[in-house]
């Protein structure tokens, strides 16, 4: 890969306003932080919520971090994404599967695909391989616990992606 095409990654929930944002944001964080030339972007595998802002509790508990979610709109994922993407990370194991599954009607359409799909928690020592939780439903804590790790997560990811994927 040439020091000039960023690495592109692509966080995937459900519906794409609580988690992938969120995700979206904190690992585009961690990879400025690490000077990495890193492009995230987030999408849900459901059209639920076309074109809305993250959910205004994830905003809320973002923002006390730190984190900016307001510019960002829902969109779903679709099978362009496994060409324009190089990593496409799941929050959970049904997400993950659903992922997988438009992976494989994306190589029947396309003939290849480039992206490498997995979980969210993939290298995180803290959350090993674990679903990140939708809060969705639930109370403060979820969000708390949403970014909890997403900021494990997404420094985990970053710490392979600078020891792996993109040596000069």
């Amino acid at each position: 890969m040439s020091s000039q095409t960023p690495y592109k990654v692509l966080c995937v929930c459900l519906g794409n306003i609580c988690r992938s944002p969120t995700a979206e944001v904190v690992l585009r964080h961690y990879c400025d932080k690490y000077q990495l030339n890193v492009m995230v972007d987030s999408a849900g595998t459901s059209n639920y919520h076309p074109n809305k802002a993250p959910d205004l509790r994830s905003q809320k508990h973002a923002l006390k971090r730190g984190y900016d979610l307001s510019a960002l709109r829902a969109r779903q994922l679709n099978i362009q994404d496994f060409i324009d993407f190089d990593l496409i990370l799941a929050m959970d194991h049904e997400n993950l599967a659903d992922i997988l599954s438009l992976e494989k009607k994306a190589k029947q359409a396309l003939g290849h695909t480039r992206a490498k799909v997995a979980l969210m928690s993939e290298h995180d020592t803290q959350y090993p391989k674990q679903a990140l939780p939708d809060p969705y439903y639930g109370g403060e804590a979820g969000f708390e616990r949403v970014l909890d790790q997403c900021e494990s997560s997404s420094l985990a990811w970053a710490q392979y992606i600078k020891q792996n994927l993109l040596k000069v």
